[in-house]
């Protein structure tokens, strides 16, 4: 994604209430964000394959494909474009959902659109930020223990093997070897990558945490321990 103050984003709006829909589409095209809107989960699906967006918006309660259905989709060959799950749905295992299958955030009908503004404009900055890379001294590859990890490609190398990460887990493996053998709070972890420290989200990054403890298995000297429930540590025994 390459959206920047000179170049226009382009926002996917899949949601099947023609009235809120059109509300929405008029109130991001007065932002100057350039806004195409799909009635249902199969069109928009159709619709974010055949062209390039910066954002999805996707309601959850849709015919023919419902908005987490979508989600799981659209992240099967697109871990970077950043999705929001706008729904009437509120319960907290929704939300669980939502974030695992690769939401970045999550608004609940009703809501104020200069708060969907805000939260918008908030995470195509980040996402930009994690694009060009918030470049460090060694390009962005870090030697953890006997892996190679290339955070610019997302590229996680043992012996050869090479693993490729979604966005969260590489800017979530990157937070952990900038802070190596020190405290990674949960607070600063979820501010950096997803913006907000809420409960549903640390729910999801605890799932994230353990892919990493998965993918990074193989050399035992390493290991990602939790810090009295305030954070985690990516320690390296050599």
């Amino acid at each position: 994604m390459k959206t920047n103050k000179k170049q226009t984003a382009r926002i996917l709006l899949v949601e099947d209430d023609p009235n809120l829909s059109m509300v929405i589409h008029d109130y991001l095209e007065m932002l100057d964000y350039k806004t195409t809107v799909c009635k249902d989960g199969e069109e928009g699906l159709s619709e974010f394959s055949n062209g390039k967006y910066d954002l999805v918006i996707l309601d959850i309660m849709m015919p023919k494909k419902d908005g987490f259905s979508v989600a799981e989709d659209i992240r099967k060959f697109d871990d970077l474009t950043p999705i929001i799950f706008l729904t009437a749905k509120t319960l907290k295992e929704d939300k669980i959902k939502g974030f695992q299958v690769g939401c970045d955030d999550y608004i609940a009908k009703p809501f104020n659109t200069e708060e969907l503004s805000m939260r918008i404009s908030a995470i195509l900055k980040r996402c930009m930020r994690d694009q060009n890379g918030m470049h460090d001294n060694n390009n962005g590859i870090f030697e953890i223990g006997k892996y190679k990890f290339d955070y610019e490609n997302m590229l996680l190398n043992y012996g050869g093997n090479e693993h490729t990460l979604t966005r969260k887990e590489a800017a979530l493996l990157k937070l952990l070897c900038i802070y190596k053998n020190k405290l990674l709070t949960r607070e600063t972890a979820l501010k950096s990558i997803w913006g907000d420290d809420d409960y549903f989200i640390g729910r999801s990054m605890d799932v994230f945490i353990t892919k990493l403890r998965k993918y990074l298995k193989d050399d035992p000297s390493i290991s990602i321990t939790n810090v009295h429930g305030t954070g985690f540590k990516l320690e390296i025994n050599n």
